[in-house]
């Protein structure tokens, strides 16, 4: 079997007017993944990623202690659902004003959920954003890319939405329940598959082990 290494980008600059770059923290996040893959000596034989900054500097991140990694793929189906139009349109359709995107997580978070709960359940659908289904598909082909060819051990640096799909469609969940793990992603965590030319297994979710050390712990992030 092949492996599959789905990490989640580091921490993203939520609150601030560009979402799509990392913090210092999120970089220093990058860095520890790829000092944790080069200890171990888990070397990777293809790497793909989505087009977001957010994605490119997460791996940049890696690659500075782990220069062995091969070039990078990029591909589309990798990206991030857009949470700013779906809230939009949500916010529109009850006559309700814009939302404030420095607002506080755990308020920002609460409506979140709700939005993408109305959005898998294609209750929620705007021109400006394509809906769950269409969404998922492409997920999924970008998976068909990542099990082709002769790799044994695949990187992919993606982003919360995707990941939760891609495992999701592994162990059949309801698109409810892909949102759920959506949201408890950490930053620059890991989750495994395993796949060969017949079928995929899941084999893990969310590890930060990287992280998880007590000088680190205040190193772990969600958003």
């Amino acid at each position: 079997m092949a492996e599959l290494y789905l990490v989640r980008h580091a921490q993203a600059a939520f609150g601030t007017d560009d979402y799509d770059r990392l913090t210092e923290l999120g970089h220093q996040q990058a860095r520890w993944l790829g000092q944790y893959f080069a200890e171990r000596g888990t070397a990777f034989d293809r790497v793909l990623t989505g087009t977001l900054r957010r994605h490119r500097e997460t791996l940049a991140g890696i690659a500075e202690t782990d220069a062995a990694l091969p070039p990078a793929e990029q591909l589309e189906g990798l990206n991030e659902y857009r949470a700013d139009a779906l809230i939009t349109a949500y916010q529109a359709t009850r006559g309700l004003p814009p939302v404030d995107h420095g607002a506080d997580r755990r308020t920002h978070f609460r409506l979140l959920r709700e939005i993408l709960y109305l959005w898998a359940d294609g209750a929620l659908q705007t021109d400006a954003h394509p809906a769950f289904a269409t969404f998922a598909e492409r997920v999924r082909s970008a998976l068909d890319r990542m099990r082709e060819g002769a790799a044994r051990r695949v990187l992919v640096v993606s982003s919360g939405g995707p990941i939760s799909i891609l495992l999701g469609t592994v162990l059949e969940l309801a698109p409810r329940m892909m949102m759920n793990l959506n949201l408890q992603t950490r930053n620059a965590s890991i989750s495994e598959l395993a796949f060969n030319a017949r079928a995929v297994h899941f084999v893990s979710f969310n590890t930060v082990p990287h992280l998880d050390r007590a000088e680190r712990r205040a190193a772990i992030t969600y958003s």
